[in-house]
């Protein structure tokens, strides 16, 4: 078990030995509870525990709960469930903590059903599949993956995020050039939900198109989490593998990669410069945006910084055993000095666990499961708690306009925020992504070149005025010629559901025709609505940008 498995176990074994005020449950339900294991926490606001669990990630939404709940099984999340609907009290679900809005934790919900001790990872022989339960994160899931069979999904970066809202929502990653989205290797999920009556149960369903449930196990894979129930496990196979050896079942990460991370200082940065490096990115990525590029297996994370945080960055990670990696990483970063006008020397390191620093880049040749956890803890919005934040997003099927591109040089060069980091971050995507039909999941924005986010955090709630007015004045004027918002067409496609940005409901940020969820959606939302209909009648899982029936 790795040292981070042990402090999960750990925590969640003092978290059972502590866990005083238990909901009520008739003796029969609290033997059956007592034999699958510790019983549900249940946290109200006289207990010290309180404060740690009534927000998120982001310090600007924080709710007042009668109670907080942490399951440990599915039976209890059923339990709960009920309770709750019999007591006619708002729910809210928090998988990981990094909902970007007023989600999980808002002035209306009365009970928050934390997942976080709900965290096992094992191979189920009788699926012959991947289970992973809704609480675990994403870091937890590498490891125990790739330490017990080799394999891994294509998951995101950042190495705390939940599984129950990622998955849900399409989940993107370092590996998705090379293996698709997380969603994409999903062969199953089980769910709470309450039918017209007010009954909790759970529900399996699965990819099969004859499963009577399939409807349910589709909207599960893209339309984002807290819409149709509880997410209480996923089982994850890659479609079209065969035979019961679990370490052929999901994707085999390569043994070693190149991670670089560069920065160039804005005092070395002209407009011009910074024009022609997110010319020469944009180009890239529409050169080599299909599998058959010779850079399908490196994923690229450009970083355009507001001037005031000192630097642009990037983050580049490439499969290190392909024959031409040295030439292919190289060619690359050389490509963008040349842009920005530097005559820099990349070079990458020929040996395992050796590094090569050039005056504006660090690339080390690591393992995988090394790398993952370097990339995945090195950024500061992972490992400080106390930031506030505001996010929105984008798809691009095409490189930014150079009218694009100065507006965006423009907001990064104006005055100084008062904010701990501000700017976009530009991740490629297209390989194995576009290769799925855009009504396969319910993921619509399969051909995107690239998935822009703008983004500030900061630490005062004195400054969310500046730091918020800041995101929505780059974001409205960069897509202007469509309302303020990328609406799916020749250039952009639409937003990520995963970075919800409630502005795009809101018609003084939105003056385009296209409404918010056809924004994340686009066609597949009128389905995601009879899903709704069917499994969530009396919309007891909701929030600002839920699916409506």
């Amino acid at each position: 078990m790795s040292s981070f498995s042990r402090r999960r176990a750990l925590l969640s074994t003092a978290g059972a030995a502590a866990g005083a005020g238990l909901l009520p449950a008739p003796a029969a339900a609290a033997r059956e509870a007592a034999a699958a294991g510790p019983g549900p926490v249940s946290v109200q606001p006289d207990d010290a525990r309180y404060a740690d669990l009534i927000s998120g990630l982001n310090q600007r939404w924080v709710a007042a709960p009668e109670r907080i709940v942490l399951p440990t099984t599915t039976r209890q999340v059923v339990a709960l469930v009920q309770d709750a609907v019999n007591r006619d009290k708002r729910i809210s679900i928090r998988g990981g903590g990094h909902c970007f809005e007023d989600f999980v934790f808002n002035s209306e919900v009365e009970v928050v059903i934390n997942m976080s001790r709900m965290n096992r990872i094992h191979f189920d022989p009788e699926r012959q599949a991947f289970a992973v339960e809704g609480g675990a994160t994403l870091l937890n899931v590498y490891e125990t993956l790739y330490e017990g069979w080799g394999v891994t999904i294509p998951g995101g970066a950042c190495y705390s995020v939940g599984v129950g809202g990622h998955v849900s929502g399409g989940g993107y990653g370092m590996l998705s050039r090379t293996h698709g989205l997380t969603v994409d290797h999903l062969d199953a999920v089980e769910v709470v939900v309450v039918d017209a009556s007010g009954r909790a149960r759970s529900v399996v369903a699965g990819r099969d198109p004859d499963d009577p449930n399939h409807d349910l196990f589709w909207a599960h894979t893209g339309a984002g989490g807290g819409n149709f129930g509880v997410i209480t496990k996923y089982w994850f196979r890659t479609p079209g593998t065969t035979g019961s050896a679990p370490g052929a079942l999901l994707p085999t990460p390569p043994a070693e990669v190149f991670v670089t991370m560069a920065s160039w200082p804005w005092e070395d940065v002209s407009k011009a410069g910074f024009t022609a490096l997110l010319e020469f990115y944009g180009s890239w990525l529409e050169r080599h945006k299909d599998v058959t590029s010779p850079y399908r297996d490196m994923c690229v994370w450009l970083m355009p910084n507001h001037q005031s945080t000192g630097d642009i960055a990037l983050i580049a990670q490439l499969d290190a055993t392909l024959p031409d990696a040295p030439r292919l990483l190289t060619d690359f970063l050389t490509g963008l000095n040349r842009a920005l006008g530097v005559s820099d020397t990349p070079g990458v390191p020929e040996t395992t666990g050796a590094t090569h620093r050039s005056t504006y880049a660090t690339t080390q040749r690591l393992p995988w499961l090394r790398a993952t956890r370097y990339v995945g803890t090195s950024s500061p919005t992972q490992t400080d708690p106390n930031m506030r934040g505001k996010h929105k997003s984008a798809y691009h099927r095409r490189g930014f306009t150079r009218q694009q591109i100065e507006t965006i040089y423009e907001h990064l060069t104006r005055s100084p925020q008062s904010a701990r980091i501000a700017g976009l971050v530009i991740p490629s995507t297209g390989g194995r992504i576009a290769e799925v039909d855009p009504a396969a999941t319910a993921v619509a924005q399969r051909d995107s070149i690239m998935k822009v986010t703008y983004e500030t955090y900061w630490y005062d709630e004195s400054d969310d005025a500046a730091n918020i007015a800041w995101v929505r004045g780059v974001y409205g004027d960069v897509y202007a010629a469509t309302g303020g918002v990328p609406v799916p067409g020749e250039r952009t496609d639409g937003c990520y559901v995963n970075y919800p940005d409630s502005d795009i409901g809101d018609p003084r940020y939105n003056r385009s025709s296209v409404p918010w969820h056809d924004l994340y959606f686009k066609g597949n939302y009128r389905r995601l609505q009879e899903v709704k209909r069917r499994w969530d009648p009396n919309d007891v899982f909701r929030h600002r940008q839920s699916v409506r029936a």
